[in-house]
């Protein structure tokens, strides 16, 4: 079963986000912060990876640069409430999959967890 990681300090969004990848037939796990989900070691079998941008201490991105350093970064949706064009780019030139503006519609996360990971 593929493993969805959800990397949010927002404990509301961590929850809705996992039911949904459940309802889904994937297997999710949660993550507070970019080092918890760095030290835990999961990166190494997570199919995909759902991650806010702005976090404390390591944000987003910068977890993510350090995933591709590493030559394990899974395909990322990365959501924030703050989407410009530059981290647009910024994720579209880091290979991340999409970068999805808060509020977001589940329909659109389970399109690229589609893209992603195919069916369960």
């Amino acid at each position: 079963m593929s493993v969805v990681s959800i990397v949010d300090d927002d404990e509301d969004v961590r929850l809705a986000l996992e039911s949904f990848v459940e309802s889904m037939g994937w297997r999710a796990r949660l993550y507070e912060s970019a080092e918890q989900f760095l030290d835990s070691g999961g990166a190494e079998d997570t199919a995909c990876l759902i991650c806010d941008v702005r976090m404390p201490g390591l944000t987003g991105i910068e977890m993510h640069e350090r995933l591709v350093a590493r030559g394990i970064a899974p395909p990322t949706i990365f959501i924030t409430a703050y989407p410009t064009a530059a981290l647009q780019s910024k994720v579209a030139s880091n290979g991340g999959l999409v970068l999805l503006g808060k509020p977001f519609s589940i329909a659109v996360v389970g399109h690229w967890l589609s893209v992603a990971l195919g069916s369960p």
